[in-house]
């Protein structure tokens, strides 16, 4: 089945024939994800550039692979995703709490009661959002970028990361209840 967009095919095939430009323009249509899903890993924007300079190098010399069998922005992001993994794994850095895998059951919704959009709209609640976010491990804030700020569905996450979409739900419940937990905390109001 091929899932992938009649451009994306367009975009490869011109970069394949080494068309001027035509990397160029890829690489400008994905850097932004390329970006968040690295710096919400590493968070380190020197190891983030250096990891999105070898996404797309990766990217350049294997994309004669990309056989369009999903969106071409899930192919650049498992890339960018499967780089900033192995930089963690190379430094020793956990990928998830380790009080994740406690045993409790996946969740299998991703809706709660915790509206993150409107968590956003009060700037002093932004600020100590984005600082409950970047407490978060790396497979968390990843997969919230992924889900609400690169609007991703699960089954473009579960592409990107090769997790599970009963994991990637998961982690977004768990994700946003500790979100909920640190604004509740430092509002002292329920959120």
């Amino acid at each position: 089945m091929d899932d992938a967009h009649p451009s994306d095919r367009a975009l490869v095939d011109t970069v394949l024939a080494n068309r001027p430009g035509a990397f160029e323009r890829l690489v400008r249509e994905h850097q932004g994800l390329c970006w968040h899903i690295i710096q919400r890993m590493v968070r380190n924007p020197e190891d983030t550039r250096e990891l999105c300079q070898d996404t797309f190098l990766r990217v350049h010399q294997c994309l004669h692979q990309y056989r369009g069998e999903s969106a071409l922005k899930s192919w650049i992001g498992r890339v960018a995703y499967t780089i900033a993994l192995r930089h963690l794994q190379h430094k020793r850095i956990p990928l998830a709490d380790a009080h994740d895998d406690d045993g409790a059951p996946l969740v299998e919704t991703v809706a709660d009661d915790f509206d993150l959009e409107a968590a956003w709209a009060d700037a002093e609640t932004a600020q100590q959002l984005h600082r409950a976010i970047e407490a978060l491990p790396p497979l968390q804030r990843t997969v919230l970028t992924l889900y609400y700020l690169e609007e991703n569905t699960i089954p473009e996450i579960a592409h990107i990361t090769g997790l599970a979409s009963g994991t990637i739900k998961s982690h977004l419940f768990r994700s946003r209840l500790r979100l909920r937990e640190a604004l509740e905390t430092r509002t002292g109001v329920a959120a």
